[in-house]
This record gives C-alpha cells, structure tokens and sequence, in this order.
C-alpha cells in the first residue's frame, strides 16, 4: 500500500503480520535484546522488508544497524526510511541519485490519545483541522497530521543532522488530492551543501483500518 504514495524509483516492501519465532537478522541482535515481545517482532518484520527492497535495488543482505537517534543506517549509495504499527510494517528505499530524501509512516485509523493533539499542533493546525473534520468526518484527521510530521522528520533528519520538533513544522492537507505540504518554521540547511528544506511535500492514504504517510525530497 505505502508505494502508492511513492515515486516509481523508490521500491516499498510491506508486511500485514510477524513470522512466528522469526529471529533477529545476525548483527542486529543487540538491538532488540532488551525489547519487549511485540516491539522485538515489529524490528524483526520491518528490517526483513527493508533487505528485501535492498535486494531488489541490487544490494547484498546484511544487518541494518541504527544511527544515534535510532534511524536505520542504509547502505552507501541509498536513502530509505522504516515504519511499523499494530498490523503493519513497511520499508522503502531508493538510490541517492533519485532522491535526496524519504520518509515514511503508519498508524492507526484512530484519533490521538487526549492530550497528543495540543502537544503536536501548531497556532493554525486546530482550526485546520477542524475544518477538516466538518468536511470529512470519517476521517481521524489529528492522527493523520501526527503522522505526516512522522514522515517529515524521517525525510529531514538525514539531511540536516538535527532534530525536527512537531512544533517546527506547520501543515497544510488536501483532503481531495490526498496530499500534504509541511512549512518548516526552523533553519532549513543542509548537511550536503543542498538547496535548504524550507518545505516538504508528501502523499497520505487511509486503508484497511491504517493511517500511511509519505514524503520523497527530490534530487
């Protein structure tokens, strides 16, 4: 589902359910060696998608370790970003010569837990989301924007180094494109010396009980 949202270079791989008793990839055992039960199965299922759209880009199986802020440390030469949640896992990667940058996310059809919503929005985002939610009411439009903000910071941390706040970014959301834009309220640079991330644009869908986000950052 989630490579709908995604340009044809980018190769998404996706999983609905766990293989029982299926064991850490040898060299990411550590990882998970403290986790509980379900969180060990989610990083189990979601790294073995991400080999498996690796492989497909023509690079051989190995362990994906995590950066310092817990991202996945891709192979030279490839952005790519993970996502899990009760009852999915996905991975997307994409070489660096057809993207700059990629995020993805998956969550829930369900609103926030009560309080998330005020610690997640921006002055603007309430009553955007209001209107929303008059005009569309089947969907949860709060968890939607929590998870687009998700995408965004996936796409920006590799390129910037820095963190991404939920308040550093303002969203705006096309109900009939399903589409998103996020106006990023920080300094923008780029650890590459590209052009500074002032905006970000990604795709959203609601499908079998699930919130999936994206967002590609051109070459």
């Amino acid at each position: 589902m989630i490579e709908t949202l995604l340009p044809p270079t980018v190769v998404a791989v996706h999983a609905f359910a766990d293989l029982p008793g299926e064991a850490p990839y040898p060299g990411e055992q550590d990882l998970v060696a403290k986790a509980v039960e379900t969180r060990r199965r989610e990083f189990v299922t979601a790294r073995r998608c991400a080999r498996e759209a690796l492989d497909k880009l023509g690079h051989p199986p190995g362990p994906i370790r995590s950066g310092p802020r817990r991202e996945p440390v891709w192979p030279a030469g490839v952005v790519g970003s993970i996502t899990h949640c009760a009852g999915y896992r996905a991975a997307a990667v994409a070489r660096v010569t057809d993207l700059a940058g990629l995020g993805i996310d998956a969550e829930p059809h369900d609103a926030l837990p009560e309080g998330v919503r005020e610690t997640v929005t921006v002055a603007g985002e309430p009553d955007l989301l209001r209107r929303l939610g008059r005009g569309h009411p089947t969907v949860h439009w709060d968890r939607l924007l929590f998870s687009a903000k998700e995408s965004v910071y996936k796409a920006w941390y590799p390129l910037t180094g820095r963190w991404l706040g939920f308040e550093d970014a303002e969203l705006s959301i096309d109900p009939a494109a399903g589409s998103f834009t996020a106006r990023v309220l920080v300094d923008g640079t780029r650890a590459d010396g590209g052009r500074p991330l002032t905006e970000l644009r990604g795709r959203w869908l609601v499908a079998r009980g699930l919130i999936l986000t994206a967002v590609s950052v051109p070459r």
